[in-house]
């Protein structure tokens, strides 16, 4: 747990430098659908105002053959396995919910910044951008709704 927030924290920071960062923890929940077929593969990532990657929050899944199915990031990073490293969980069942704590910065609030979460199941589709929601103070504690195999997503 201490190395994935030294992680996102390390994320964060690079960020926001070179200002002083100051950081709090968000908590990020993801309930499943109760859909068919195995535990999902998630990945929680930040792009910025343009679309552009700026890095990867966690990983649900630890097979990192499946990574390729979760479109989005995959691209993103051209499959840079380096991006999950230390940040990584067991995938999420049907019905089930994943809760993680991270220290984000301040400065990543109210700036443009997008929260996206891919998801993919075996046997079944790919999603890209599952969930997509502006990083910001009037978001914070409001469920969205994902496309696919998210019911909902919410930081806090």
């Amino acid at each position: 747990m201490k190395k994935m927030m030294m992680s996102a924290l390390a994320l964060t920071t690079a960020i926001a430098a070179p200002a002083a960062v100051a950081a709090k923890p968000v908590t990020f929940t993801t309930q499943m659908k109760n859909y068919r077929g195995p535990g999902a593969y998630l990945v929680i990532y930040v792009t910025d105002e343009r679309g552009a990657y700026k890095g990867t929050l966690w990983m649900a899944g630890g097979k990192s053959k499946y990574y390729k199915h979760l479109p989005g990031w995959y691209r993103a990073t051209r499959g840079d396995l380096g991006q999950v490293r230390g940040i990584t969980g067991a995938s999420v069942g049907a019905g089930r919910k994943l809760k993680i704590t991270l220290d984000l910065s301040d400065a990543l609030f109210d700036a443009g910044y997008k929260l996206h979460v891919d998801s993919s199941v075996e046997d079944g589709r790919d999603v890209a951008n599952d969930v997509v929601v502006p990083l910001t103070s009037a978001n914070a504690g409001k469920p969205v709704r994902g496309k696919r195999y998210i019911k909902s997503f919410t930081f806090k």
